[in-house]
């Protein structure tokens, strides 16, 4: 459950940031529950060859990751931060703020995307210890970009490819296929409606 509300993030904070005042966005027509199981299989390995190819960084060793993010292991202004995402701000002038809350009221994570830093959105805890990043395609915003969550010893969570607003494919680490987002519904592999999310 902690790992959808951590996705979810990425998902609000994927249509909050524009560039240079324009966002542009796509529409997608949604047809998977009326396609055939062979073209909703051959479509989820399309998409998950584009995420796990050979070219792709799926897990970063601890000390790579470490020199990649060693600038963002610790929200040195944690408390301002906390005290902002406790408050249910959403942005400020220098980043866009995501909260997670466990049963509804005691805060748990923030998540910062630096508006200098689009490309990777930094999840804290209420000490300011990073425990995620997303680390997101140089097309965002623009569609299609994809995305990748890491926990901080650079180990994958999940990744996603945005094919528009409103549809997002999500796989495993592993490259197993959790689930097409459209609009507010995810939908298996057999194109059965599985999940509802309320942010949308």
């Amino acid at each position: 459950m902690k790992k959808l509300f951590l996705l979810l993030a990425l998902l609000v904070f994927g249509l909050s940031v524009n560039a240079e005042g324009i966002t542009l966005t796509g529409e997608a027509r949604f047809d998977w529950v009326d396609m055939t199981q062979i073209q909703r299989d051959s479509t989820i390995e399309y998409y998950r060859d584009i995420l796990f190819g050979e070219n792709s960084v799926n897990n970063y060793t601890k000390d790579e990751f470490k020199e990649e993010f060693k600038p963002f292991k610790k929200d040195e202004n944690h408390k301002e931060h906390y005290m902002l995402a406790r408050d249910n701000v959403k942005e400020t002038k220098d980043a866009n703020i995501c909260s997670f809350y466990y049963k509804g009221n005691i805060l748990i994570i923030y998540a910062l995307q630096y508006k200098d830093n689009p490309h990777n959105v930094f999840y804290y805890d209420p000490y300011g210890h990073l425990k995620y990043v997303d680390v997101i395609s140089e097309n965002y915003p623009n569609f299609p970009y994809n995305s990748k969550q890491y926990k901080a010893g650079g180990k994958l969570v999940s990744a996603i490819y945005f094919t528009s607003k409103d549809m997002q494919y999500m796989y495993e680490p592993d490259g197993k296929f959790k689930g097409l987002w459209y609009k507010d519904k995810m939908y298996d592999r057999n194109g059965k409606q599985t999940v509802v999310r309320t942010n949308w």
